[in-house]
């Protein structure tokens, strides 16, 4: 393989990233991503002529138990593609957490592609929404005046919190008894699998249709899937080409996704998740370091990511970030991400940010930071 010069961003683990947690998007390739982009082939993907990418669709929709798979740009084109499938006729709606990423990251593209109506449920649990929470705010009578549910989307991990596969297959039979369509935004569903909550076919039989990100945690530069059944994924590809997704030499893109599920998912004590499993032990420690200086939580640490409480404490955001980028480290806010890359540089990245929430600290007022109101305040809901 050709020697890359130095300052090129391609640099593994000690790219640019390492010190980067605002989020796992900024991952840059491995070098073995780099070379299946000069070994892929470069055939037309909209004439499904492509052998690298039939072949990472193919081995995707086995790894989640469905019947095809469709290489898309980015998770929020896997979403829309998937809603646009599942909603075939007016009147609908679509019923979906209020954090949601099709709410709050997508520019409206479901009402824009859909027209459909989105009602968006904050969970009563503070963390994740249940069956109680879909079915009090589902619309499944025939009334003439309401609009009827066709769509329910969840999203998992959502701020980095697993939804547990059992609520999952309640929502399930719930959407199935009554012909609604389910949808996972599973961008991150990697983390749940690599975390013990199920495998990544547990999870997506229950669902109609499943995203996933190649370029989060896993890594690759650019790209997600689609899966669903055959005759979903049919529409989704029409639908993608109508809205300029449809691709000519994929195997750029679909190449270094396949060695990043293989390299960063696929490797691990119980077969997968080996790099991701790290970057949870970093998003632990990091939680527990915050703690020493009494500190909480906004959400429990059950993947790769570490929601800091500052209100509840009186900190500023801006000093945070101001304080992170003096000790070398880019934050964005109070949602810390571990990646794989922080997880390689894990004992200076932990230094650094010791450093920073010490001088955070200093700062706090007095009163805070005590055991009780830590306690209270743990797992409360971010609103």
């Amino acid at each position: 393989m050709r020697q890359h010069r130095p300052g090129s961003t391609w640099m593994g683990y000690m790219g640019p990233a390492r010190l980067d947690l605002r989020s796992d998007t900024i991952t840059t390739p491995t070098p073995a991503m780099l070379a299946a982009v000069e070994r892929c082939s470069l055939m037309d993907d909209v004439f499904m002529e492509d052998p690298t990418t039939i072949d990472l669709e193919a081995h995707i929709a086995a790894l989640t138990g469905k019947e095809a798979g469709l290489l898309v740009l980015s998770g929020t084109m896997g979403n829309q593609l998937a809603l646009r499938s599942l909603l075939t006729q007016p009147p609908y709606s679509v019923l979906c957490d209020h954090r949601s990423h099709i709410v709050q990251y997508e520019a409206g593209g479901v009402s824009f592609l859909t027209g459909a109506l989105v009602k968006t449920v904050m969970p009563r649990n503070g963390i994740y929404l249940t069956l109680d929470d879909i079915s009090q705010n589902s619309c499944t009578d025939e009334d003439v005046h309401s609009c009827p549910t066709k769509a329910i989307s969840l999203e998992n991990t959502l701020n980095g919190v697993i939804m547990p596969l059992s609520e999952i297959k309640r929502i399930s039979a719930f959407a199935r008894q009554h012909s609604i369509g389910l949808h996972c935004d599973g961008a991150r569903l990697w983390e749940a699998t690599a975390a013990g909550a199920g495998s990544l076919a547990d999870f997506c039989s229950l669902f109609d249709t499943v995203s996933l990100c190649f370029s989060k945690g896993l890594g690759a530069p650019i790209g997600s899937i689609l899966v669903g059944t055959s005759e979903t994924i049919k529409r989704a590809r029409w639908v993608r080409k109508s809205i300029g997704g449809g691709l000519r030499q994929a195997g750029v893109v679909a190449g270094p996704a396949r060695v990043a599920v293989d390299e960063t998912f696929g490797k691990g004590p119980n077969g997968h998740g080996g790099l991701l499993q790290d970057s949870h032990i970093v998003a632990k420690k990091i939680e527990e370091l915050w703690a020493q200086f009494g500190g909480g939580v906004l959400y429990p640490v059950q993947t790769n990511m570490c929601w800091l409480d500052l209100q509840s404490a009186g900190l500023s955001t801006a000093k945070l970030v101001k304080l992170g980028q003096d000790a070398g480290l880019s934050l964005i806010g109070n949602r810390l991400v571990a990646h794989y890359q922080i997880a390689q540089n894990q004992d200076d990245v932990l230094q650094r940010l010791e450093q920073v929430f010490g001088r955070l600290w200093d700062g706090a007022p007095k009163g805070q930071g005590d055991e009780e109101s830590n306690q209270k305040r743990l797992y409360l809901g971010r609103v």
